[in-house]
């Protein structure tokens, strides 16, 4: 029987599930994991690598306590392009890439492991390809499951959550046109220069994991974002069945806002429609999936603003009285971490969604 600190510290422990895929799914992975339950953590055990051989003391969560009791990633397949693609293409099999990152970004040890699943071959027939992707591909061969392999391969990874495809089904993306053509696969469709109407599946009846709606049903904190508003959110809401368990979940729901535009998926939008498009894709849903919106405030360099406006990118106006309006409470703040590229700070994300679920816990508890 857990000792009465014990039973205590996991009930403000949460149960998080984050949505998405591309970059900025495996960008907030690396944040929230730091904050995930370890034997080691919770009981101050001091984890030696061999006999004889001195361990250092349990490393501390950053700033909130250790409060991830579980964390699930549950992460887009409809990648077409690059190693993806081709491995799809040659083996009939969901594309590996977006999740490959997420296994990385959630391992316990990023360096040799990782390392060796980023390794990307630059000679011959495998040029292009990444180990990782290889990896996932023969344990996919050998398992005739893909999520298995998956499973399997976090395991390796000694990842810190679970890891789950928004769907097993082979599936592909097509895309309404502004001018009503259709435009079909996502490297098309993020090729375009039209602006996407509407996104759908193919086929359109695929079915998630009972695993990822499990996920949903028992989560504290659900995410969805950052990344691509198309390719990388709105397609895991078009698997039949998760946007109703997201709406039906009593989870405290965090949308996390892009800090800029991009291409032809999301010129011009303002972070309400930003929310607005996600929910218009939401079949079945009618009130918000949402209850906050962490929106950037931050200021952006001159040179950074510069770099991404000879690409036709701006910031996201973060409309803040309209985001409101939809049901949604803003979260403001600074959430920017400029390295050559503009990334989210995962470690300023991750602390904030967390602190609204602690918060919500509180005080349903």
């Amino acid at each position: 029987m857990a000792s009465p600190n014990l039973t205590e510290s996991r009930e403000k422990e949460l149960r998080v599930v984050a949505i998405g895929g591309g970059t900025g799914l495996s960008t907030l992975l690396r944040g929230l994991k730091r904050y995930v339950v370890t034997p080691d953590r919770r009981r101050g055990i001091r984890m030696g690598n061999a006999p004889g051989v001195k361990a250092p003391p349990p490393v501390p969560c950053p700033s909130l306590p250790c409060s991830i009791r579980e964390l699930s990633a549950v992460v887009t397949v409809t990648d077409d392009g690059g190693s993806s693609g081709r491995l799809r293409e040659d083996f009939k099999m969901l594309p590996p890439g977006d999740i490959r990152n997420c296994m990385v970004a959630l391992s316990e040890d990023e360096h040799l492991l990782s390392k060796l699943f980023q390794f990307r071959f630059e000679h011959g027939d495998l040029e292009g390809h990444s180990f990782g992707n290889l990896f996932v591909a023969a344990l996919s061969h050998i398992t005739g499951d893909f999520a298995q392999a998956v499973q399997m391969s976090s395991q390796i990874l000694a990842t810190r959550g679970k890891i789950f495809p928004s769907t097993n089904t082979n599936v592909s993306l097509a895309a309404e046109m502004e001018d009503g053509s259709v435009v079909r696969g996502e490297t098309n469709i993020t090729a375009s220069k039209r602006s996407i109407v509407e996104l759908r599946l193919e086929p359109e009846t695929a079915d998630p994991l009972p695993e990822t709606l499990e996920a949903i049903a028992n989560a504290d904190l659900i995410t969805l974002g950052p990344g691509s508003l198309y390719t990388s959110l709105i397609t895991n809401l078009l698997v039949r069945g998760i946007p109703e368990a997201l709406a039906a979940s009593p989870a405290t729901k965090v949308f996390v806002c892009n800090l800029m535009t991009q291409a032809n998926e999301s010129l011009g939008l303002t972070a309400s429609e930003h929310i607005e498009k996600i929910m218009q894709h939401a079949v079945g849903v009618d009130a918000p999936i949402f209850d906050y919106a962490l929106v950037n405030t931050g200021p952006i360099s001159a040179a950074r603003l510069e770099q991404y406006a000879r690409e036709g990118q701006e910031p996201i106006e973060a409309d803040l009285d309209r985001v409101r309006a939809l049901g949604v409470e803003p979260v403001t703040g600074n959430f920017i971490h400029e390295d050559g590229v503009l990334r989210h700070d995962y470690d300023r994300v991750a602390e904030r969604v967390l602190a609204l679920g602690i918060e919500r816990l509180a005080l349903t508890r």
